[in-house]
């Protein structure tokens, strides 16, 4: 029986003094073979995370399955309240994990990152610079890519086909770039042209790469307000990254865009010494205060939708199209053909 009245009942649900969420999957359902070191990854990504992010960040971890070992670790840091919310599930994949932290929360920015990724110093700054620089952004990865040009970027063609703030320029950080492909295991991940220069979009002097990758990304909160995705089929991979995580942000018209420099590493699946010395050079930025960006630009029709991603892009990434393009923007002959 029920008896009284719910003193919550009716109640609105008090506004947060936190507006940028981070979501971390997490899946190691054993320390051994392939994940052998996952623990210690896990630790170099969450334990930098925390050095590196403001005070008003939210921090969501979804447990996947994982072993007894990972889930000890991670209810310690929920115990010790230095995350703000462990959410524990069967293996149901990365995809749906992340299904599982947005739903219920209404953040203005959501970061998705794997557990396999190590923060570096203003990873936040980084990001926010390049939505207060660019109202069009929707998407930001911290770590940037050459070869992420003609991923879900064709908006990002059509609003500057005839401007010159949409130029090749030299790539900041080769070095980072390098480290990637090492991490992903395959060192031509990037040949001699991804490694000297990269698309990017300024204004004033300030600069941005075109495209952003899916290993950690931060995405405005608005993209994923309707339309959301209820259920993945793969656990990893497949077409549900872009239906979940690139498609809602073009439909907006919103910009996929990276961060310059880099700040932040992929480790892969092996530790290795340079994570160490990374990790221990790390500033703590805990009370730092940095306000969220504002934005000035929330979206677009479906015909615009249609007509920027679907129907655009089949026109300006054809080969010799894109390489007439290139030549316009900085590359010569021998680099637009081998780009």
């Amino acid at each position: 029986m029920r008896k009284g009245f719910n003193p919550n009942k009716d109640k609105k649900i008090e506004q947060s003094d936190y507006f940028h969420q981070v979501i971390v999957p997490v899946y190691l359902p054993k320390l051994e073979g392939y994940f052998k070191d996952g623990l210690t990854i896990l630790k170099y990504c969450l334990e930098s995370l925390l050095s590196t992010s403001h005070s008003q960040t939210y921090l969501t971890i979804v447990n996947n399955g994982s072993c007894g070992e990972v889930v000890d670790y991670l209810v310690d840091l929920k115990c010790k309240e230095q995350i703000h919310e462990l959410i524990h599930t069967s293996s149901i994949g990365k995809l749906n994990s992340v299904l599982k932290g947005i739903v219920g929360h209404s953040f203005p920015l959501i970061t998705i990152t794997d557990s396999d990724v190590l923060f570096l110093a203003d990873w936040q700054k980084g990001t926010y610079d390049v939505f207060n620089n660019f109202p069009k952004t929707g998407a930001v990865c911290p770590t940037p890519s050459s070869r992420s040009y003609k991923t879900y970027t064709s908006n990002i063609y059509w609003d500057n086909f005839f401007s010159k703030k949409m130029y090749f320029t030299a790539v900041k950080n080769p070095a980072a770039l390098e480290s990637f492909a090492l991490s992903v295991g395959d060192k031509m991940f990037y040949n001699k042209y991804h490694i000297r220069k990269y698309l990017t979009v300024t204004k004033n002097k300030f600069r941005a790469v075109v495209g952003a990758g899916h290993f950690v990304t931060t995405y405005r909160g608005s993209v994923f307000e309707l339309g959301i995705s209820r259920y993945s089929k793969f656990k990893m991979g497949g077409l549900s990254e872009s239906y979940l995580l690139d498609i809602p942000v073009v439909k907006k018209d919103f910009w996929r865009l990276s961060t310059e420099d880099n700040y932040t590493y992929h480790m892969g699946n092996v530790a290795e010494k340079w994570m160490k010395t990374e990790f221990n050079n790390l500033k703590k930025l805990k009370n730092e205060i940095i306000p969220c960006p504002e934005f000035t630009f929330y979206g677009s029709s479906k015909f615009v939708y249609w007509m920027k991603t679907k129907l655009f892009s089949k026109i300006i990434f054809k080969k010799n199209i894109l390489k007439s393009f290139f030549k316009t923007r900085g590359l010569i002959s021998e680099e637009a053909e081998n780009y």
